[in-house]
């Protein structure tokens, strides 16, 4: 069934997933009559002869000079010097989601923008238009202004576009989609641009990802503990009390309930590794940290990203930085940090159940016939890495802040570098959560003990049932992927 989005309402977050499929974007009566009185209002405001950023001026360092007298014409000086992107596209679901969060900015009627701009959003997620954006380009400050820049100009069928999956001009997609070529104004123009909807799409998708691999990572740690006979004692009610963390507490509880049922084998050693021992502990805090990013998606879903913002009840025209993509920033840089804690928890737990020296009397690299097979050896080595690629990666990008625009942007956030990043290293902990599967599977087919606790089975069981034992030796990149989306499915 098509999504349904009626910007009327919140934006929910699980709306912009969605998003990458054709979708129903709602625009009723409530929200023409904002978009048009905000419209209206703007008219006012010009024939009062005041001044209007981007309608009357022009555009950064040079908003002390005047914009073009034509509106068509201020449009297209709003958007060609913005044709300065590099690098790859970014994604389609991430450009498509990105669009729908600016439509519901724009939506709110703050913006002044024309009522067939937001119709003409709404009748692109409709279809697989898809506007092609660079990559590279955008500090975050005043928007994601390049890449924005990008889809407004293929949404007028200028640049590339993608239709059903497949590249082409601009106006070639518009046409096939049945899609009509958007007129802009100065003000329609500036307030497509001048968002930070890239940013927020990007950093809601990852959030979203990241939650995924710790739901995954704490039911693998269950039974992985179950597995080794370990006793349970780490996760003590009481104990976790006292370390008085929300966080830890909540993980704790949901570990418990994995868990319950298990029997210590009594084999293992009086206190477990850390990878074990602590996982409470820094899967709470993770939490703790994802709670805060929580915040911080949920409040920019919410955002009007514009400059300046249209008051008509207050006769009102307001300049500022709306477009600021601060919180994000620092959101993108948390995420970072915990993707890379929780990859090198389960890369390690994966190290300890190849480890015969570790893991309870298990063949090294849990091959069938060690020599004459080889079992997760070369997963462990994708493993490490993928782990070593989220790291090299993890500098914070909020604290990175260079002057630019003639010192107009003299303190930037690079929160969409943040949000990408966040998405990119999200996707390998994936593949890390995948691989720790593969791994506690190919343990069982070796000669680990059956899990005790229902809840653990249950896992296990799923993923014996989808992926067959490593014997003998096969790729296993595709099973990685497919351990990984099961998780995802069973701990949702």
């Amino acid at each position: 069934m098509t999504t349904r989005v009626d910007l009327a309402g919140p934006l929910p977050a699980a709306a912009l997933r969605a998003a990458a499929e054709p979708i129903t974007v709602v625009v009723g009566d409530e929200v023409r009559e904002r978009v048009a009185t905000s419209r209206a209002f703007l008219g006012k405001v010009l024939g009062d002869d005041r001044a209007v950023y981007g309608n009357t001026t022009g555009f950064g360092a040079l908003v002390g000079y005047a914009g073009r007298s034509d509106m068509r014409d201020q449009a297209d000086n709003t958007l060609a010097h913005l044709g300065a992107g590099q690098g790859p596209d970014v994604e389609a679901g991430v450009a498509r989601a990105t669009m729908l969060v600016r439509v519901w900015s724009l939506a709110q009627g703050a913006s002044g923008v024309s009522p067939h701009v937001v119709d003409a959003l709404a009748a692109m997620l409709a279809t697989t238009f898809v506007p092609v954006m660079p990559r590279y380009g955008s500090v975050g400050a005043s928007g994601d202004l390049i890449p924005l820049g990008a889809a407004a100009q293929a949404l007028r069928g200028r640049g590339h576009a993608y239709l059903d999956g497949v590249r082409m001009p601009a106006a070639d997609a518009l046409a096939a989609a049945g899609l009509t070529p958007l007129a802009l104004d100065g003000r329609d123009a500036l307030a497509l641009v001048n968002g930070t909807s890239l940013t927020t799409a990007a950093s809601a998708l990852a959030l979203e990802d990241v939650r995924a691999s710790h739901r995954s990572i704490r039911v693998l740690t269950c039974v992985l503990a179950d597995q080794l006979g370990c006793d349970p004692q780490f996760l003590d009610e009481r104990l976790i009390a006292r370390y008085n963390h929300p966080g830890a507490v909540d993980v704790a509880a949901a570990m418990r309930a994995t868990l319950a049922g298990t029997v210590p084998s009594g084999g293992r050693p009086l206190q477990e590794p850390y990878s074990i021992r602590c996982a409470p502990q820094l899967l709470g805090a993770a939490e703790d940290a994802l709670r805060y990013v929580d915040g911080v998606v949920e409040a920019d879903l919410g955002s009007v990203s514009d400059n300046p913002l249209f008051f008509a009840a207050d006769d009102e025209v307001v300049h500022g930085g709306n477009f600021f993509g601060q919180p994000a920033a620092f959101a993108g840089d948390v995420l970072s940090m915990v993707i890379a804690q929780l990859g090198n928890l389960a890369e390690r737990q994966l190290d300890l159940l190849v480890d015969p020296h570790r893991n309870g009397g298990l063949p090294p690299m849990l091959a069938a016939g060690p020599g004459r097979q080889h079992g997760l050896q070369g997963v462990q080595l994708a493993t490490t890495a993928f782990l070593t690629e989220i790291r090299r990666d993890a500098m914070p990008a909020s604290m990175q802040s260079l002057p630019t625009n003639l010192h107009n942007q003299d303190v930037i956030p690079l929160g969409t570098q943040a949000a990408l990043r966040a998405l990119d290293q999200a996707r390998l902990l994936r593949l890390i959560c995948g691989s720790l599967a593969l791994g506690l599977r190919q343990a069982r087919h070796v000669g680990a003990r059956p899990p005790v606790a229902r809840g653990c089975a249950a896992a296990l069981d799923a993923l014996a049932a989808a992926i067959p034992p490593v014997d003998p030796d096969r790729p296993l990149e595709h099973e990685v992927r497919i351990a990984a989306d099961l998780l995802e499915r069973e701990s949702a």
